[in-house]
């Protein structure tokens, strides 16, 4: 059964069509560069009528992206990886192997036009697609993407495995949501994640969960279903 508060969302978050959203992926490591490209052109056929929404899911090489609300001071080692500037919300990140990255391509003039309630959606599927693992995770206020609580012997603190940042251009989103699989943890130590300094970063291997890419897209499937709607199978526009 639905909780209150995911049933909310998901009624505000429905396609009034029932239209299914495309869901593809690529293979191998995507260039930055081509994949805005690729995202920002599929957002505008959306927006013009002229294609379907679409989850596109894939990997990077290694490289850091800063966000509309980046810092300088945040990037600490500039010639550590590339640095890309990008027109998403929210402020420094990592991509990289081992960490699936989905492009959220949905159109919101069907969905009710409420950019709150998407982002709480992003926040929900992430949060669903970790509990099928057994990993609780949670939101937290004041900080962006999707957290988990970690504790030992006389210890605890809160670690980041989830980050959020969209762009939204006449109802249609694009850009996304990164969850850590099995990243390499230590490739964050060139920026400030997302500005804050005094939380870690983990992934599900490093919390103990031997994930593949492949059981990872599948909670991802499960739990946007849940909260968005139907899928369909689609091509990766790279």
């Amino acid at each position: 059964m639905l909780s209150q508060s995911l049933s909310e969302t998901v009624s505000k978050l429905a396609r009034t069509d029932g239209r299914a959203v495309e869901w593809a992926r690529s293979d191998g490591y995507v260039d930055y560069p081509a994949a805005v490209e690729a995202m920002e052109a599929r957002a505008a056929a959306i927006a013009a009528g002229e294609a379907p929404e679409l989850i596109w899911l894939l990997e990077h090489p290694p490289l850091y992206t800063a966000g509309v609300s980046s810092r300088d001071g945040d990037l600490l080692d500039a010639g550590r990886f590339p640095v890309h500037r990008s027109g998403r919300g929210g402020q420094f990140t990592y991509h990289g192997p081992g960490q699936r990255v989905a492009y959220v391509m949905l159109d919101l003039n069907a969905r009710g036009k409420d950019v709150r309630a998407f982002v709480r959606g992003l926040e929900q599927w992430i949060i669903g697609a970790l509990g099928e693992f057994n990993v609780a995770a949670d939101v937290r206020e004041g900080r962006v993407g999707v957290w988990v609580e970690r504790r030992g012997p006389g210890w605890s603190r809160e670690d980041k495995i989830a980050a959020i940042g969209v762009k939204v251009r006449k109802w249609v989103s694009f850009h996304g949501v990164s969850l850590n699989v099995e990243p390499d943890l230590d490739h964050f130590g060139g920026i400030v994640p997302c500005g804050i300094q005094e939380h870690g970063v983990t992934s599900l291997v490093d919390l103990g969960v031997p994930a593949t890419m492949d059981e990872a897209d599948e909670t991802l499937r499960v739990s946007f279903r849940r909260v968005f709607g139907e899928v369909q199978p689609g091509r990766a526009p790279v």
